[in-house]
Parts: structure tokens; C-alpha cells; sequence
């Protein structure tokens, strides 16, 4: 597996590390066994570029004005994506037609308008009450000073279309035989362009206890490459893999390893970090409360917040690779025999 600046085992147990603790993080990675391996692919391979492609350019066409939080393009690509859930035959946590999390006015102090969180939902065949959520924000700037849109294609355009394809890929799965054991929650997330405030909403206002989500996979900003990687397209950043979970860390390397084998990039992970990633997307309030994540993330570009941003900026292909990674990764996690554990209650670790 290809990796950059990763997680040492001197990161992850420190200079003064014993054996005796070396042989508990190895008795962690050797406690993961991949499954389903061949269905895996199968089903990642319904993930196309060509989908992925016709989503976004309708996502960040100008008929969604930049999706601004609370404003008419916003509402519009809620509604787009309802359609796509109905449409797919993918339910609905509330139930009948309701897909909207209704964040009101009184939520904001700002003056924004009231907005919605879209949520769909699939209900595991074993242990239903345990929840994966793949998540992503949906709205964007919106219509500029000047009257330009600010499409978002990458931001979060990207992201978006990506889980609408991770999404149909599970449900293709239990059409045919094969539904998750565990729930999988499909969050679209509003509001995160000031101050992440959607995913702030769903944490105080849960679909499912927080205590029984064991997961947050959060993609922002996933169809670009920027400039440290020019000359090395294939890699994806990620964030906060192992803040909570060393379980989660060594299997999102192993699934990685085993079905996409993109460059892992942690530099961004630092806790120092200047450009304090970790804390600017959605992914941030699941982990303050004590829930594990990986946040998923390509870089900045030029285009980062312009009216540049656009689907033709996307490279596809690789758009493509970096979803059916996340896909595998949330796969796993659905679906293995043991839930995923806190470190705290990692008894491997103790």
C-alpha cells in the first residue's frame, strides 16, 4: 500500500512504546479480517465516472444559484436529491416522503433562512439499531457581490454525488440478496458553509441516538488534485482515522490496500496543524461527541470559493477511485462481525 507522511508506529505509540504494546497495536491489525471481498467489488463497480459526472453537472448547474444556505438553489437541490432517493427506491429514515431534517430560522442568529438536512436511509438486516453514517454537505456560497454563482462543483459538489453513487450501490446490494447488517445513514448536510451548522443540528437532533453511531465517513471537497500532488494524482487525504479508533485506522488501511491502493495522505492529520482541516468540515461535531470518523479530502486548488469551481474541473476517473475506497470502507464497517470499537474499549489495547 502506497502511503505519504503516515501514521508511524512511532506516532501512534510514542518513544518510550514497549513491545508488549507494539504486540497489542499488531493484535488490533490482525484482528481485522476483510469480508465479502468479491461483492465489495462487485458493487463498487456500479460507482461510475459517467453517473458521477451527470449528477454533478446538475448539482452544480445554474439552476441551483450556488446552493447558498437557506436560499432558493439550496432548497432546489434538497429537492433534487429527494427525488434521487425516491426515485432509487431508497427509504427515508422518517418514513412516507419525508427525507428533510427541517432546520428553522430561530436555529441561526445570522439571518439565514431555514434550510433541511436530506437524510436516506437503509436498515441493516442484523443489527438495525447499529448505525454507519457516509455523510456530506450539499450547500455552497451561493450568488456573489458581484452576481456571479459560485458553483461548488468541488465543493461540495463532489462530495454530494459521491454519496448519491454510494448510495445506490448499497441499495443495488439488498435488491439483490445482500443488504447491509448494520443501518447505513446517507446524511446530506446543509449549512456547513457557515460554520457547519447542519451536521450541529443533526448532533443535537439525532435520527438515531448518537450513542449507537459508530461511525462517521465524511467527504468534502473529493474530485480535484492540488498542487503537492501534480505530479501524483493518485491519493486522497484523511483526517482523524485514528483520533478515537486505532481499529478504524488500521481498517481503512487495509481496505485501501486491498481494493484501491491510492497514495493515504495524513499530513493534514497533525494536530498542530496550521490549516486545522480537522476542524472545518462536518465530520467535527460527530467526533465531539465522542464518535469515531475519517474525514476525506483532496486539497485546496485556485478555484477553492470562486465561481471557478465547475464540472469541468473534476477529474472523473479519479472521483470514481476515491468513492469506491469510501464505499469499501463503509462496507466493511456495515458489515463485519464485531462493531467498530472506541479505543477506550478496545480490549485488544488494555
Amino acid at each position: 500500500m502506497k502511503t505519504f507522511c503516515i501514521l508511524s508506529a512511532f506516532a501512534l505509540v510514542g518513544t518510550c512504546a514497549t513491545p508488549k504494546y507494539t504486540t497489542r497495536i499488531e493484535n488490533i491489525k490482525n484482528s481485522i479480517q476483510l469480508i465479502d471481498s468479491s461483492l465489495v467489488v462487485h458493487y463498487a463497480n456500479t460507482i461510475t465516472a459517467n453517473e458521477l459526472k451527470t449528477h454533478l453537472y446538475t448539482i452544480a448547474s445554474k439552476k441551483f444559484e450556488g446552493r447558498g444556505t437557506g436560499e432558493k438553489g439550496c432548497k432546489l437541490a434538497a429537492e433534487f436529491l429527494k427525488s434521487y432517493y425516491q426515485n432509487e427506491n431508497i427509504a427515508s429514515p422518517y418514513g412516507l416522503s419525508n427525507y428533510y431534517q427541517h432546520i428553522p430560522e430561530t436555529f441561526f442568529s445570522n439571518g439565514t433562512k431555514a434550510t433541511q438536512n436530506v437524510i436516506a436511509y437503509i436498515k441493516g438486516s442484523e443489527k438495525p439499531e447499529e448505525i454507519v453514517i457516509v455523510s456530506s454537505h450539499f450547500d455552497h456560497l451561493g450568488i456573489n457581490a458581484n452576481g456571479e454563482i459560485n458553483y461548488g462543483a468541488d465543493d461540495n459538489g463532489s462530495g454530494t454525488v459521491a454519496l448519491m453513487e454510494m448510495a445506490q450501490a448499497f441499495n443495488i446490494a439488498k435488491k439483490e440478496g445482500y443488504p447491509p447488517k448494520r443501518s447505513i445513514l446517507f446524511l446530506h448536510l446543509t449549512a456547513e458553509e457557515i460554520g457547519k451548522r447542519g451536521s450541529e443540528f443533526y448532533n443535537l437532533h439525532p435520527v438515531f441516538p448518537l450513542k449507537n453511531t459508530l461511525i462517521d465517513l465524511n467527504m468534502d471537497m473529493i474530485g480535484r488534485v492540488d498542487a503537492i500532488h501534480k505530479n501524483n494524482k493518485n491519493y486522497i487525504y484523511l483526517l482523524g482515522s485514528d483520533r478515537l479508533s486505532k481499529e478504524l485506522h488500521f481498517l481503512s488501511e487495509k481496505v485501501n490496500n486491498a481494493y484501491a491502493n491510492l497514495e493515504l495522505d495524513y499530513r493534514y492529520n497533525a494536530e498542530n496543524d496550521k490549516n486545522d482541516f480537522y476542524s472545518r468540515s462536518d465530520h467535527y461535531n460527530f467526533a465531539n461527541n465522542n464518535i469515531p470518523v475519517i474525514f476525506y479530502f483532496t486539497g485546496e486548488h485556485p478555484d477553492y470559493h470562486k465561481p471557478t469551481d465547475t464540472p469541468d474541473k473534476i477529474d472523473y476517473q479519479l472521483l470514481e477511485k476515491r468513492s469506491k475506497l469510501i464505499f469499501a470502507t463503509a462496507w466493511q464497517i456495515a458489515n463485519q462481525k464485531h462493531k467498530l470499537v472506541l479505543d477506550t474499549e478496545n480490549e485488544l489495547l488494555k
